[in-house]
């Protein structure tokens, strides 16, 4: 009779750790798939980067207080140096034994008696380049002595009769000068004296902005100041 008891109780045991097992299986399986979705449901956290990889990808903040460097504005002098390159190109019968003064440039439209703030500088612009192309420049403008005053001392005279009227140059630079929208027109050429043959020429052009850059000491608001006459 034990024996028969014990037959029938093995099957039920085995069938109900069978059952409970499969409980556990079912309770535990939706845990670890909820546990997996919010894992995979998660951000990956970058790794904190230093500021010297910052600074070597140029990706590091910048000061705002930093000022960025201005442009150079190009001047008289950059446009006349482009203008002398022209001209010795087709120069003639000037060398570096060929003595050469320069003139004033003057305004094609008005009086060739004046001169004017804009021409002079061109003028000077010239004699510079001139010497660096290693062509003799005579100033005639030089006098012979020392001129000291109580505001200066002077070396340079626009009166005639305080120079020498003997000038050692057989050839002069000189140009107009003419309005144009948005600049000024530069007419170079190099004239004989004596011949008056054209030796050399080149045209330029000026902007605006470089003229009104030189004249900006007589300016005020905009306005052109002129010295009244006497």
């Amino acid at each position: 009779m034990k024996n028969l008891l014990i037959t029938l109780c093995l099957p039920l045991g085995f069938g109900c750790s069978q059952i409970l097992g499969t409980m556990n299986t079912d309770t535990t399986t939706p845990q670890s798939e909820q546990s997996n979705q919010l894992v995979s449901n998660q951000r990956d956290v970058a790794a904190p980067v230093s500021d010297d990889n910052l600074f070597q990808s140029g990706m590091a903040p910048q000061d705002n207080y930093t000022k960025a460097t201005p442009p150079m504005r190009k001047n008289i002098n950059h446009y006349v140096r482009g203008i002398m390159q022209d001209m010795v190109e087709n120069l003639q019968y000037v060398s570096e034994q060929t003595p050469l003064a320069v003139s004033s440039f003057i305004f094609l439209d008005e009086d060739y008696n004046d001169g004017s703030l804009l021409g002079n500088q061109i003028a000077e612009s010239f004699m510079h380049e001139l010497h660096s192309f290693g062509v003799p420049v005579i100033d005639f403008k030089t006098t012979d002595y020392m001129r000291v005053t109580s505001t200066g001392d002077f070396v340079f005279s626009r009166d005639y009769l305080e120079l020498n009227l003997d000038q050692n140059f057989k050839y002069v630079l000189a140009g107009t000068l003419v309005n144009h929208q948005g600049g000024v027109l530069v007419n170079a050429r190099i004239v004989g004296l004596e011949s008056k043959a054209v030796v050399g020429s080149a045209q330029g052009f000026i902007p605006q902005s470089v003229v009104d850059a030189l004249n900006s000491s007589y300016r005020t608001d905009g306005i052109m100041l002129k010295q009244a006459s006497k």
